[in-house]
């Protein structure tokens, strides 16, 4: 792991409340995208819902209660570099987003990390009513668009599990590059690194 990381990406967002907003956009294809600050209170119940619902054992969630899924996050909400965000469409909550900084995390002692590097998760949990086809790409272009220019990161480092074959089709399709196989604490990992633009000055 390389100390030369660009500091404080995420550092806008440390210590801000539950449901506070942190990106406001509008998406064609999608509508009004909404990213907030995830609130435990009252966001709870619609991602349990999300964690353990049927398809999403490479989240590794879905054997936690409620109360369980509650101290997992509350204790995520206390980390200055790792941040979970929920994101609306139109109001509807369509997905959970996790960013953190690699070089504050396990996945920083695996690959050579750089600055502008960010690191995401999304979980695709609902779609809205009538969405078009094609809704689930373009949210994650929108939701890696939002991380990207809300924290100044050049580039979109991903680590789903090395089985979870349809989220890295998906990462492809973005324009990522697949890395190579890698050994966390909870998983073997496909590494991803999307390059994304740095913001317009």
């Amino acid at each position: 792991m390389t100390s030369a990381v660009a500091p404080g990406l995420t550092a806008a967002w440390a210590g801000l409340p539950g449901g506070t907003v942190v990106d406001e956009r509008a998406v064609d294809g999608l509508g009004v995208l909404t990213t907030s600050v995830l609130d435990l209170d009252a966001d709870l119940p619609t991602l349990h819902a999300w964690c353990t619902a049927r398809g999403t054992e490479f989240w590794g969630l879905r054997h936690l209660t409620a109360d369980e899924l509650r101290e997992t996050y509350a204790f995520v909400d206390g980390l200055e570099h790792h941040h979970a965000l929920l994101s609306r469409v139109d109001g509807v909550p369509v997905a959970l987003v996790q960013v953190y900084e690699p070089a504050h995390d396990p996945v920083g002692e695996v690959y050579d990390v750089q600055p502008g590097d960010l690191g995401v998760h999304v979980l695709v949990g609902a779609r809205p009513p009538g969405c078009e086809r094609g809704f689930s790409q373009r949210l994650l272009l929108a939701l890696v668009q939002v991380a990207a220019q809300t924290t100044g990161a050049t580039r979109i480092v991903g680590e789903p599990d090395a089985r979870n074959t349809a989220m890295l089709r998906r990462a492809e399709l973005l324009g990522a590059v697949l890395g190579p196989e890698v050994d966390l604490p909870t998983k073997r990992a496909r590494l991803t690194f999307l390059p994304v633009r740095p913001p317009s000055p």
